[in-house]
């Protein structure tokens, strides 16, 4: 049995992963998928960067978890790699599933292309609270283009504006460099072969960001950026590919 902690990506809330752990519990295994502090409705979004990671260590701490997999989407992929500065003891194995990988001093915002830059900036400004909503030809046809219209416009309704602050925090990196370099925590890199949420090439999640693992597992499967919607049961089985020992 592995015990996985799946955090989100931007625009969610841990309630989107209930179809996966469905999933990997009926194979036996335990999983959870908290919210990150400031994601969801009708909460605070007035959050930093070292806001939403502690509320993910907190999660931990108070379930006492140990020995785990620690698996960030998107977005989520930078608060697992801070999670893991501050409880490495607790953790097994990092999975990065279509996530940013950052280089030490780096923000997210420093790994989107210009346009998507230019976006976010205009959105958090135009914004009463600091926040970014990504719109729904975005979403229709960079996240989810391996969906229907029906399927797009449902789980568009399920979205929340994003903190603007998390995205735009340069992050210290150095011990998380340390323990993936060293080998004392093992890395995945799980990738949609049709994920078009960053532009392929230049700017795409792999190799640049997977790459910057060192050395890691890699576990590929067809999709978009947000198989946890249009492929659930295909996603958890490759989780369980990417965790194993």
């Amino acid at each position: 049995m592995t015990t996985f902690v799946l955090i989100h990506g931007s625009w969610h809330d841990g309630a989107a992963w209930e179809p996966v752990i469905g999933h990997l519990e009926d194979n036996g295994h335990q999983a959870y998928g908290p919210t990150i502090a400031g994601h969801g409705k009708d909460v605070d979004k007035n959050v930093d960067h070292a806001q939403c990671t502690r509320s993910i260590v907190d999660f931990i701490e108070s379930h006492d978890l140990n020995d785990i997999v620690l698996l960030g989407h998107s977005f989520g992929g930078t608060i697992i790699s801070r999670v893991v500065q501050a409880v490495p003891e607790r953790v097994k194995r990092l999975i990065f599933w279509n996530a940013f990988v950052l280089n030490d001093g780096e923000s997210l915002f420093d790994n989107v292309p210009p346009h998507y830059q230019g976006l976010f900036e205009q959105f958090a400004k135009e914004s009463a609270d600091n926040t970014v909503m990504l719109p729904f030809p975005v979403w229709r046809e960079a996240f989810m283009n391996d969906a229907d219209l029906e399927t797009a416009t449902e789980t568009y309704a399920r979205l929340s504006p994003e903190p603007f602050q998390p995205i735009i925090d340069k992050l210290d990196m150095t011990q998380f460099y340390e323990l993936i370099q060293s080998g004392k925590i093992a890395c995945s890199y799980l990738n949609g072969t049709e994920d078009t949420a960053l532009p392929p090439g230049e700017w795409g999640w792999h190799p640049r960001m997977s790459s910057r693992l060192g050395l890691h597992r890699l576990v590929q499967m067809p999709g978009g950026h947000e198989v946890i919607f249009t492929n659930p049961t295909g996603l958890a089985e490759k989780i369980i590919e990417a965790g194993r020992d």
